[in-house]
């Protein structure tokens, strides 16, 4: 049985960003261009496309901008490992690709990965960490 690598990343802050990358995974592309109108008028379609002054995009940007460099590193290697680039035996390569590639945009690399929530919890879980661990945060701070 393989070791479970220890992670500098807390399991609130990896659920946190599990729930804001599902919010931001569900919006759709932008239909309404010109919206001006009451959004009881069009149903309130607006909040679930994917506008450029986005509030959830926007958080999480700030969100992993703010982590430490170590943190960052954790999450990048957590979305690899949940995607199935290597496993959790693999984990010390893993995470020592993920310091050589880091640099300052770890946020943008992150949210232009589609299903990255999935791919966290999928990571965290090969780690140890409950689902449960992951959406107490998650949930209590939305």
């Amino acid at each position: 049985m393989a070791k479970m690598p220890h992670l500098t990343i807390t399991p609130d802050k990896i659920g946190f960003v599990i729930s804001l990358a599902r919010q931001f995974d569900a919006k759709d592309v932008l239909t309404d261009v010109d919206s001006g109108s009451n959004p009881s008028d069009d149903g309130g379609v607006d909040i679930l496309e994917d506008q450029a002054n986005d509030p959830v995009q926007r958080e999480l940007v700030t969100f992993i901008h703010d982590l430490n460099v170590d943190e960052q590193i954790d999450l990048v290697a957590l979305a690899w490992l949940g995607r199935g680039d290597d496993t959790v035996e693999g984990w010390k390569t893993l995470r020592q690709t993920a310091a050589d590639a880091h640099n300052e945009r770890t946020a943008q690399y992150l949210l232009g990965m589609p299903l990255l929530g999935d791919f966290l919890e999928e990571g965290a879980t090969q780690c140890g960490l409950s689902v449960e661990d992951l959406d107490e945060y998650g949930s209590a701070r939305l």
